[in-house]
This record gives C-alpha cells, sequence and structure tokens, in this order.
C-alpha cells in the first residue's frame, strides 16, 4: 500500500505515508495528460472569446433593431462581467478548497454554459447587464479551480510551461470572438440583428461540449490524500499509471514518501497568517506581479479600438482585424517561451518578460506620441510588447498557484486573482479612457508609461524575492500545512 486510509472519525489526526505525488511527478507526458490540459485549459479560450466578442459587438448593440443600448451601458455590462469574475473566484475558490477541484470545475463551467447561453437571448439592458455578471461568476470560479488541478496533475518538469500555455490560451479565445464577429455580422451570413445573439449562443454550446470532455477527469489525488481519502486517491493514480504505462512502457520505480496529516481546511485565520506572516515575501511578489500585469494588460485592450478609431482612422468595422496579429503575439510568447520558465528558471525568466515587455511598452509609447506609428505599425509594435507581456501575466498566475500549501491553493489563486483582476480591471479602463478622451497623445503616452513602470518594478521585485519553483514539487516549494 502506498498510502493508509483513516476511519472518518480519525481522519482530522491522521498521518498519512504516501508516495502518490511523487508517482504523479515521475510520469511521462502522454495522451492522458493531453486530455487533461485540453479538457481544463478551454476556460481562458471561453474568457477570451467572451471579452473579444462583447468588444467586438459593442457598436452592433447600440443599434435600435439590436438592444439600443447607451455607451455608458455597454462600458457598466463590462464591469459587471469583471465583477462577477472577482466575487466568483473568492467564492468558488474557497469551494474548490473545501468541496474538491472536480465538483467546482464542473459547476463553474455549467453556469458560464447557461448563462452565456440566456445572453443570446437578452431582449434589454437590465438582463443582458445580469447575465453578464452571472457569465463572470462562472469564468472567475474557473480560474481557481483549474489553475489547481493543472498544478496538482500535471508533473514538476514540465509544471511552468503547460500552465504559461493554457493562460495564453485566453487569445486563441479572442480570435475565435473576432473571427465570429466578423462572420455572423455578415448581412450576407445573419446581420447584426441575429448575429450578437448566435455568437453568444455558439459560446455556450462550445461551453457544453467541454463539459461533456470534462467529465473523465479525476479529481485531484493531492486534494484527496489532504483530506483524508488515500485509497481513493490512490486508485485514481493507480488507473493514471495503467493508462500511462501502455503508451509509455514500463515506469520506473519511485522513492520519495511525504509524510503529511489530513485535516480539515484552513480557518480564514489561518490563511490570514500563512500569507501575510509565514510566506509575506511571496505574497508581495504575488501581488506585485497581479496588479501589474492586470493594469498593464486591461490599459491597453480595453481601449484598443478607441485608439485605432480615434488617432489612427480606423473604421469600426475594421477594428476586429486588428485583434488578430495582437492576439497572435499573445499567444506564440507563452508557447516559445514557456520552456525557458522550467530551464532557464522562473526568477529569471519572470524578470527577464516583465522588464522587456516594461521597456517595449514605453518605446512603443514614446513613437506614438512622436508620431511615428500608423495603425497597422502600432498593432504589430503592440504583438511585439504583448508576446513578452502575455507570457509574463501567464507568469504570475504560475507563481500564485505554485508557492503557497495545497490546503489553500484554490483560495490564494482566488485572492490574487481577484485583486488583481479587480484593481486593473477598473481602475486601468476608466484611466485610459479618460486620457483618450482628452485627444492628447502625450496624455495617453503618460498612461503608458505608468504601465511600464509597475511591470519593470514588479519584474525586478520577482528576480529579488521570487521562488526558485522550476522542476520542484508542489509540496517542496510550499510543504502542506499539515507536513510532519
Amino acid at each position: 500500500m502506498t498510502a493508509t486510509a483513516p476511519t472518518p472519525d480519525a481522519r482530522a489526526a491522521a498521518v498519512l505515508q504516501s508516495d502518490l505525488p511523487a508517482r504523479l511527478d515521475r510520469l511521462p507526458w502522454s495522451a492522458w495528460h493531453w486530455r487533461v490540459v485540453l479538457a481544463l485549459g478551454v476556460a481562458w479560450v471561453l474568457d477570451g472569446l467572451e471579452v473579444t466578442l462583447v468588444g467586438s459587438l459593442g457598436g452592433v448593440l447600440e443599434r435600435g433593431d439590436t438592444l439600443a443600448l447607451s455607451a455608458s451601458q455597454i462600458g457598466l455590462a463590462g464591469s459587471l462581467y469583471v465583477g462577477g469574475a472577482v466575487l466568483g473566484a473568492l467564492l468558488f475558490g474557497r469551494m474548490a478548497d473545501r468541496w474538491g477541484r472536480k465538483r467546482l470545475f464542473m459547476a463553474t463551467l455549467a453556469l458560464y454554459a447557461v448563462a452565456t447561453l440566456a445572453t443570446a437571448f437578452s431582449p434589454g439592458f437590465a438582463f443582458f447587464a445580469a447575465c453578464r455578471f452571472v457569465t463572470g461568476l462562472g469564468i472567475g470560479g474557473e480560474y481557481a479551480a483549474i489553475n489547481s488541478a493543472i498544478d496538482e496533475l500535471v508533473p514538476a518538469r514540465v509544471r511552468g510551461r503547460v500552465n504559461l500555455a493554457i493562460n495564453g490560451s485566453f487569445w486563441l479565445g479572442a480570435a475565435l470572438g473576432a473571427g465570429l464577429s466578423l462572420v455572423l455580422l455578415d448581412p450576407a451570413v445573419l446581420g447584426p440583428v441575429w448575429g450578437w445573439r448566435a455568437g453568444f449562443a455558439l459560446g455556450a454550446l462550445l461551453a457544453v461540449a467541454i463539459v461533456l470532455v470534462r467529465r473523465h477527469v479525476p479529481e485531484s489525488p493531492r486534494w484527496l490524500l489532504m483530506h483524508g481519502r488515500a485509497d481513493e486517491a490512490g486508485r485514481i493514480v493507480a488507473a493514471i499509471e495503467a493508462e500511462v504505462e501502455r503508451e509509455c512502457g514500463a515506469l520506473p520505480p519511485v522513492a520519495q514518501r511525504l509524510a503529511l496529516q489530513a485535516r480539515a481546511m484552513p480557518s480564514l485565520r489561518e490563511i490570514a497568517h500563512v500569507l501575510l506572516a509565514r510566506y509575506r515575501r511571496r505574497s508581495a511578489v504575488a501581488l506585485a506581479l497581479m496588479l501589474s500585469q492586470a493594469f498593464f494588460y486591461n490599459a491597453i485592450f480595453f481601449t484598443y479600438a478607441l485608439v485605432l478609431t480615434r488617432f489612427h482612422g480606423v473604421p469600426d468595422a475594421r477594428v476586429a482585424l486588428y485583434i488578430f496579429p495582437f492576439a497572435l503575439g499573445n499567444v506564440l510568447g507563452p508557447l516559445l517561451l514557456g520552456p525557458l520558465f522550467d530551464h532557464v528558471g522562473r526568477r529569471r525568466m519572470i524578470a527577464l518578460t516583465y522588464v522587456g515587455a516594461g521597456i517595449g511598452l514605453a518605446l512603443t509609447g514614446w513613437a506614438f506620441m512622436a508620431g511615428l506609428l500608423d495603425a497597422r505599425s502600432q498593432a504589430l509594435a503592440w504583438s511585439a510588447v504583448f508576446f513578452l507581456a502575455s507570457a509574463a501575466a501567464s507568469s504570475a498566475y504560475l507563481t500564485v498557484s505554485e508557492v503557497f500549501p495545497l490546503e489553500m491553493r484554490a483560495q490564494a489563486i482566488a485572492l490574487f486573482y481577484a485583486v488583481g483582476t479587480g484593481a486593473g480591471g477598473f481602475a486601468a479602463p476608466w484611466l485610459f479612457g479618460a486620457l483618450i478622451e482628452t485627444g492628447s497623445r502625450g496624455a495617453v503616452t503618460v498612461g503608458y508609461a505608468v504601465g511600464a513602470v509597475l511591470v519593470i518594478a514588479a519584474g525586478l521585485l520577482a528576480l529579488r524575492f521570487g521562488v526558485d519553483a522550476e522542476r520542484r514539487a508542489l509540496e517542496e516549494i510550499a510543504p502542506p500545512l499539515g507536513t510532519h
């Protein structure tokens, strides 16, 4: 036996000797891992689809033959989506640590699917706004449950590149949303009146398909161990090993064993002590990374269309075309740079991508202020900047998900996501919207400079105080609270 299961009455004090985490980490990459990554990683694709679809449809929703929304109502709906995501992360993050990863990543995806489908039937602003809020609840909950599950199922030696690639898939959704808007709004296809409704309905259809795939993803054996369900965890790992062996051959033996105590879920007071006392440096780094990348991204992306239309004269109907090169840079960054986070190291690569993205944005802002860029060169410059920035932002989520103990992993992800998204998601679009309203290139450039300084400072902080988490087991990086 690799682990001993306690009786229900003794779970709170039971000490387990288990090799299950080491057995998961020594697995070669296989078709099983690909299925898990594809089934869980779609959360970011859906988020990118939602954000871009609404941005591309904004002008259409102002028409009298659709919902006749005002610009302020469209902006409020966007804020409600962000607010829902923040609340969903906090609510479902704690539930994911209490009730398990699988229950939550199934429930949050189902909630997203229902809310998105309901959006397609919106008769007016109130119903549309409510649906956007509930959709955000589902997406926010996805972030906490999915990041926890992926890190706990993926082998340590490739955890960095896998996590970065999955977080970067947001931009596959962004490209999909832009493409859908161009096709569905074409009068030769569906046109504006029905096209926007079809876009949301198709998003719900994609989510339903993923629900069916996710049914076969197991609960995290690490989470099961921490909740005294060692026999169930052992059966899951044995089944995974049997499938991987059929594909890759015999697996090497494992000698490492972890001694830990199955215990009740930590209280909010205990979590606060871990974040503010035991791991206060890690918390400071995580907060800096999440806040700066959220401000950086939301400042550019949520005002992307405004800069193109107001300063470069791009017609509203052609804005979506400029999203494709932007999305391409964002997808390629994590894919190509991700392996370096496992080989060169977390701290060096986080610093390189954050500082590089900040310098790139500062130079782009200077060129913009000097009038050296047109719409095409502006889009290409941003694509290059966000090749680095996308890897940087993804590494922020990676950092938060691997440097805190298992018992509170989902809650830590939720907390830092909520603070970063809440601050950056609300402050940056409002600030840059106001700067763009001035019509001054210099004013907008000041905003770019603020974003650049924030990410450069965060990168340097990570270089000095970050954790060398590459190729290390999660239990080694942050021992469980019940470890002996």
